[in-house]
Order: structure tokens, then sequence, then C-alpha cells
């Protein structure tokens, strides 16, 4: 007995370490991409660097998947039958939730947020926004969701491995540059979400679908900083009232989500094989 758990405990502190070594190659991988990037030009840059970065991780969560003596389908990568069906829900659930978010913030907050079309929108700003941040959302997922979540839920167990990557999912937000605040409440609940998805689906393409619609959506109703389809404009004075209306929205519309997605997995035969991707 002492010597079956001594065994587990060692297995355990292994896995943990790889999937720590893996988490440091991924960072690096994201942080040389960028330095390259950089001759290329500047409209394009961030394209390049989210597709280059994710083909590279896709590469990486193979090799480790295969000393973990996984196969690609228990890391959460192979593509299945249901994969599309399942981006495609996801893409529009996320992308209705950004929508719910804006109605609700405009809703409560109308005297002072005007939300109109940007005259200024084209195709091409829509087609390269989408593409940013599907393939930024497809890195994500593979760094948060394949095999570091699998390998993680295998050893602890899935609450300790959610656990483990959301704050993970956290620190990489904040070492990006976002407040404590918005990294822990919105990458947070974001990276609850997108974990359940993953490990209620048994793969990617659900929360992929989730976190690129949310990211597209959010870019799309002018709520990232940006303008996008749509542009948010504020009274000027009124920043900070606009700003907790926005968050108490985003909180309601995330728990919303996460409840509603035990309730769409909540059949046992949506965690058979056939299924799972």
């Amino acid at each position: 007995m002492g010597i079956t758990i001594i065994s587990f405990k060692r297995k355990s502190i292994k896995t943990c370490l790889r999937v720590l070594f893996f988490y440091l190659l991924s960072v690096i991988i994201l942080i040389t991409v960028s330095g390259l990037t950089k001759r290329f030009p500047k409209e394009y840059q961030d394209i390049y660097t989210a597709v280059l970065s994710s083909l590279l991780t896709l590469a990486l969560v193979i090799s480790f998947a295969k000393w973990e003596r996984f196969r690609l389908d228990q890391a959460g990568i192979m593509i299945g039958r249901y994969s599309l069906k399942r981006f495609s829900m996801g893409f529009l659930i996320g992308f209705l939730m950004a929508v719910l978010q804006m109605l609700i913030t405009t809703l409560f907050a109308h005297q002072y947020l005007k939300v109109a079309i940007n005259p200024e929108i084209n195709i091409g700003a829509i087609i390269a926004n989408a593409t940013l941040y599907l393939f930024i959302a497809l890195r994500e997922e593979l760094v948060f969701r394949s095999y570091p979540l699998r390998a993680l839920d295998k050893a602890f167990g899935s609450v300790a491995a959610l656990s483990i990557m959301v704050v993970l999912f956290i620190f990489e937000h904040i070492a990006s540059g976002m407040n404590w605040g918005m990294a822990i409440i919105g990458s947070g609940l974001g990276g609850l979400l997108f974990g359940l998805a993953a490990l209620r689906t048994k793969g990617l393409a659900l929360p992929l679908g989730l976190h690129s619609a949310w990211n597209f959506g959010q870019w799309s109703t002018g709520f990232k900083n940006e303008i996008g389809i749509l542009k948010a404009v504020i009274e000027k004075g009124y920043e900070a009232h606009v700003k907790n209306v926005g968050l108490g929205a985003f909180v309601f519309v995330m728990c919303a989500a996460i409840t509603f997605l035990m309730f769409l997995t909540r059949r046992s035969k949506l965690q058979e094989n056939h299924f799972k991707y």
C-alpha cells in the first residue's frame, strides 16, 4: 500500500513538472514568434503571430502527448465527426454572449453609452479580425485545454486540473498586461467556461468555438477597447460607471453560459467516445 502511494505521488509530480515544462515552452514559442513577426507588415503582424504560434503549439502538444503516451484523441486534438457541429454551436453561443453583454450594458447605462454602426468598417477588417481571434483562441485552447488539462485530469481529477489551468490562464493574462481585477474575474470565468467545455465534451471543438466567438463578438460590438463593426461611445466622466455596468453584465453572461453548458452536456451520452470531439 505504501509503495503504491509513493509511486502515485512520484507519477503525479512528474506530470506536474511536464505540464509546467510544456507551458514554459509554449510561452517561449509565443515570445520567439512575436519577435520574428516584427519584420512583417505591421497590419498583419498579430495575425502572423497568432497563426504561427498556434501551429508550433500544436506540434508541441503532439510531442508531449507522445511523451505522456496519450493518443491524440486523449489530448483532445483529433477531429471527429461532430467537431464542426460542436465548433459551430460554440461559435453561435459565444457570439450571442458578447451581444447579450452589450445589450445589458446598454440597457442599464444608456444615458452614458451610445452604440452605433462604425461607418468605416469593411469586409476586409471583419475577415482579418475573425481570423485573428480564431487563431488567438486556438493557441490558448491548445496551451490550456488540450494535453495539460488531460494530463492533470488523469493525475488529480477534473476539479484540481481545471483549477490549476484557470490559475495559469489568469497568470498569462496578467503577464500580458491585464490588471489583476480584470484578469481574475474576466480570465478566471472565461477559463472556467472553456475548461468545463473541454472536460465535458473531451475535445477542443466546443471551447474553441466559444472562445473565438466571444473575442470576435466583443470586438464586433466595440467592447474590446477598440472600434469593430459597432463603436461604443461613452460620455466623458462616466467611464468608470459604464465599466462597472459592463463588468456586471459580463459576470452575468458568463455565469449563465456556464449554467447552460452544464445543462447542455448533462446527458451521459455526451461523454461517449463517438461524441467526444
